[in-house]
């Protein structure tokens, strides 16, 4: 895990004093919120429905298990006990006093955690797959290109004023677990024609009022040369993209409007010139980065895990959850394990202070004090021992969190909504507890298979709804909220995405057409076939047919 230096301390430092001056301006009335809105977004400050909300950068998802507890400290003492996890793997306050605010982030920059670049139109905060550094089908690691990133982009005079803002995310594996193609810039960690190790770059992805799968720009790229490259592209969008019109400055717009060969072309002549510019960080630095990645001190442990075989052999609950929750480590004898945080009828992403020190004092005990954020709004405790798992699952499910959903219909993705959001027209946060109540009973969860509901009360898609195998986005007509339902999108390496069905769906006729869409794909599937396999090989006809018969 990355640890600061002194510079990046004293960036830090120098920030939080510099907002203390601001928020005291505000306050006593010498600004005013025009000039106030764009300092507080500098610092991950947005004015929401009923109070300020502050959202805490964690970098490619990584934390250690003395930030989580100082997350669920600021939770305790400055919020109403409790903070969201997004799908950008940060965290959200929503309920933040604007006074308390300068406390607040100097106690954050106490472990190293802050709001910069979590808000505006920069550089946003890095993702990356959550199974960094320990999946076995990864290539390399890509924590360590994400930190490179990082460290890059922070402040970058160049990029801070962005005609919109601008995500980045990091792929190790053949499988992508980062959803890399709905990015401005994704970059998936390849082999060469030589077996060398560099990237693949996709460009011009996203979400929101146009949804894009990105294109992919240039099919390897040596791993020293990343940074000038980024800087390429990124000079070619800040040239180009549209500063006049807010639904058309997203790059997705430019690479869509003069086609991803123009794109490329200038993005390449860009590159020619900045290359040997010193803008690609040296050996050296990258060696340094990565020494702080290092493997932590496992254990040599015989297979099979005795013990660990014989709770799963007795116990049909446990079984249940090693099944869908944990995942292959790279290492024998050591598991992956996916917290879920979407408890029946609970709020997906919502952890209460004493859970999230809970699952810190986890991560101290079995996982080297190490804990992920993934961007479907779950935690994970990415090196456990086998022999430890029982234990591990018996102490989630005293806090609330030892369901066994993960990547199931009750693994459910959903936004704020209009519940605390202003720029939502619909709320999801109940739509979301009502899906989870129906398909509640392991047996019926188990019987549909892998299925990603995502929910988002609004066209800004943080919910990721287009990425959904069942997409539910909330609208406003005439003052009543609809929701309407795609189907077939998908986030990993075959994205795509969500068809939209037909007219929206009151809010208390939205589960009922989830379970009609279920109860179809279950007739029409083959043997062994998913959700998603099963929808691309009928498509949507007899789903849309089933869905508006009775309309």
């Amino acid at each position: 895990m990355y640890i600061y230096d002194k510079f990046d301390q004293t960036i830090v430092r120098e920030r939080v004093a510099e907002f203390r001056g601001q928020v005291q301006r505000r306050l006593a009335g010498e600004l005013s919120e025009d000039q106030f809105r764009p300092l507080r977004l500098m610092n991950g400050l947005y004015l929401q429905l009923h109070a300020y909300m502050l959202r805490v950068a964690i970098p490619y998802g990584t934390m250690s298990s003395a930030q989580l507890k100082k997350l669920a400290y600021i939770a305790q003492t400055y919020d109403r006990g409790y903070g969201h996890f997004t799908t950008r793997q940060n965290i959200q306050y929503n309920w933040i006093k604007l006074e308390q605010v300068p406390d607040l982030l100097n106690d954050l920059a106490e472990v190293q955690l802050h709001g910069i670049q979590t808000s505006g139109n920069c550089i946003r905060n890095v993702t990356a797959d959550q199974f960094s550094g320990v999946a076995g089908d990864e290539i390399e690691d890509p924590r360590i290109v994400s930190e490179a990133v990082r460290q890059w982009s922070t402040f970058h005079p160049e990029f801070s004023f962005l005609p919109r803002k601008f995500k980045i995310a990091v792929n190790g594996a053949a499988r992508d677990r980062a959803a890399i193609q709905f990015h401005d810039i994704g970059i998936q960690v390849v082999r060469g024609p030589e077996g060398d190790v560099g990237y693949a770059i996709y460009a011009g992805g996203g979400m929101g009022r146009t949804p894009v799968v990105a294109p992919l720009i240039r099919a390897f790229l040596p791993k020293a040369e990343l940074l000038s490259y980024l800087e390429a592209i990124l000079r070619v969008y800040n040239r180009h993209g549209r500063r006049d019109n807010i639904y058309k400055a997203r790059i997705k717009i430019l690479v869509r409007e003069i086609g991803a060969e123009e794109f490329t072309r200038q993005v390449e002549a860009e590159w020619a010139l900045l290359r040997n510019e010193g803008v690609n960080l040296p050996e050296a630095e990258m060696s340094r980065i990565q020494k702080f990645f290092a493997p932590p001190p496992y254990e040599k442990i015989a297979a099979p895990v005795v013990a660990f075989e014989q709770a799963r052999a007795s116990n049909p609950a446990f079984a249940r959850w090693v099944e869908t929750n944990v995942h292959t480590h790279k290492v024998p004898g050591y598991g992956v394990v996916t917290i879920s945080l979407k408890p029946v009828g609970g709020i997906p992403g919502d952890a209460t202070a004493e859970q999230m020190s809970q699952i810190a004092d986890l991560a101290e005990k079995y996982s080297f004090a190490e804990v992920r954020v993934t961007h479907v709004q779950n935690l994970v405790l990415p090196n456990v021992k086998q022999a430890d798992l029982f234990a591990v699952w018996q102490q989630l499910g005293k806090i609330g969190f030892a369901d066994a959903n993960l990547g199931l219909i009750g693994d459910i993705i959903a936004c704020p909504g209009l519940d605390y959001c202003a720029l939502a027209n619909a709320r999801s946060i109940p739509v979301a507890q009502q899906i989870s109540e129906r398909f509640r009973t392991p047996e019926r969860m188990k019987e549909i298979g892998p299925l990603q509901i995502k929910i988002s009360g609004c066209i800004n898609a943080c919910g990721h709804h287009h990425a959904g195998h069942i997409g539910i986005l909330g609208v406003e007509r005439a003052g009543e909220e609809l929701y309407q339902i795609t189907l077939g999108g998908a986030g990993d390496e075959t994205a795509s995405i969500g068809e939209l069905l037909g007219p929206g769906f009151k809010g208390d006729q939205v589960v009922d057409a989830v379970e009609k869409i279920v109860n179809t794909y279950i007739e029409l599937r083959q043997p062994g076939e998913e959700f998603l396999a099963a929808y691309r090989r009928v498509g949507k006809a007899p789903f849309k047919e089933r869905l508006y018969a009775s309309a």
